[in-house]
């Protein structure tokens, strides 16, 4: 099978998307915007051929590129696992008539406000939400649902520029911010209360054939918002023994048909709270900051060659082993600046150090990056453990041990 893969570079971690097509037997063909001879020679070696392009993110000019390498050689598959390209991958896939997800799926899984419209007629339990492009449809969704709202943009992934907005003036304040950045159509969501996580697939014709189940301390926007906290995701080894998991998997079953997911790894966020079980958002794309590896860690599997074996084979090859629970802390610098030191470091090691996958400290001198930048934007720990609960105390050890300086 040849398959096209989309920006095998960059970030870093899309060298095992690559590596992984490889392994399984595919003929690896990258596409990406970095010259061939900034690609290292272990990437290289993956790849049957590598094509330059000007972006990845316009349609146009991806389409041109799979043409000029339909004009060697066969295309079997069009693959794109990063959120700002699933799009244009989507729309070359079509215009060179490669099987994949759908143009309609990759919209509906960008566009918050299509999405949950889809969803809800579907039946799906979702907040009320809609796109609105001027302040008098923000100030009638208010009138209508009532505070607390969440503003978001349309598209894109993770937290950033996401806010919740409890009164008038905050409102005024985060449309002045929006209308500030050019921003032509925003989203407006019903606040939804109580714990939120995240369900993770890898889905062959639309089924999940391996799901992994995350839960977020405290709520994402909490977490981006807050610099004392040290956040943690928290993958739970319990999937296949606790009954309420089972609600979680019909809910992602329901999207999938819904959206028209078929063979691609998913990354669906939810909330439980006094309104039960929530759908969030879902992206149709692996998750990022390293969840995977936290689940290959986990599972005595590697994750990334079962999604190549779906791609390329249409099954998966292993299954997971729910041996650990698995996480990661993110530990945030004390202010803005740069990277000074750190304390705690050798008492957490003394305590917990056995159960460590691994850990990123950044050197001192290294400049501090922004709360919102995320749980790999500064220093992180990453744990496993057999128990869940262990695992979370650990965690908060960690987290309330190793403080990182910055001047």
């Amino acid at each position: 099978m040849n398959v096209v893969y989309v920006e095998p570079a960059f970030p870093p971690t899309q060298r095992h998307f690559v590596r992984a097509l490889a392994d399984v037997g595919a003929t690896v063909i990258g596409v990406g915007e970095r010259h061939v001879d900034e690609l290292d020679d272990e990437l290289k070696g993956w790849m049957a051929h590598y094509h330059q392009v000007p972006t990845v993110v316009d349609a146009g000019v991806l389409t041109d590129a799979v043409r000029w390498i339909q004009d060697k050689v066969w295309v079997d598959r069009l693959e794109a696992t990063i959120e700002a390209h699933t799009m244009a991958a989507a729309q070359a896939r079509e215009n060179c008539t490669i099987p994949g997800t759908s143009v309609r799926t990759a919209w509906l899984c960008r566009d918050k406000p299509s999405m949950k419209e889809a969803l809800r007629a579907a039946g799906v339990p979702t907040a009320a939400s809609a796109a609105v492009t001027n302040a008098e449809e923000v100030h009638a969704f208010v009138d209508a649902i009532g505070y607390p709202i969440i503003l978001k943009p349309r598209t894109g992934a993770g937290a950033l520029d996401t806010v919740r907005i409890d009164d008038r003036a905050g409102l005024d304040e985060a449309l002045g911010r929006f209308g500030g950045q050019g921003v032509e159509s925003i989203a407006v969501e019903e606040f939804v209360e109580g714990h939120e996580g995240f369900y993770d697939t890898l889905s062959i014709d639309g089924h999940a054939s391996l799901d992994f189940v995350s839960h977020y301390y405290p709520n994402v926007l909490e977490a981006m918002r807050t610099r004392w906290i040290s956040p943690q995701f928290v993958s739970t080894n319990r999937v296949d023994s606790v009954p309420d998991y089972e609600e979680l998997r019909e809910l992602g079953a329901r999207v999938n048909e819904a959206l028209g997911i078929g063979t691609s790894a998913t990354h669906m966020e939810w909330f439980f709270g006094p309104k039960g079980l929530r759908f969030s958002e879902i992206g149709c794309r692996p998750p990022g900051v390293g969840a995977w590896d936290l689940y290959s860690a986990g599972n005595d599997i590697d994750i990334y060659r079962e999604w190549a074996n779906a791609v390329v084979h249409g099954h998966i090859a292993a299954r997971p082993s729910r041996r650990f629970a698995t996480g990661i802390v993110a530990l945030r610098p004390d202010r803005d600046g740069q990277i000074s030191g750190y304390s705690g470091v050798d008492e957490a090691q003394a305590r917990v150090g056995e159960w460590v996958i691994d850990a990123h400290l950044p050197p001192p001198g290294t400049p501090t990056q922004p709360v919102e930048a995320g749980y790999w934007a500064n220093a992180y720990v990453r744990m496993r453990h057999p128990d869940y609960d262990v695992l979370r105390g650990m965690l908060d050890d960690v987290g309330r041990t190793v403080h990182v300086h910055a001047g």
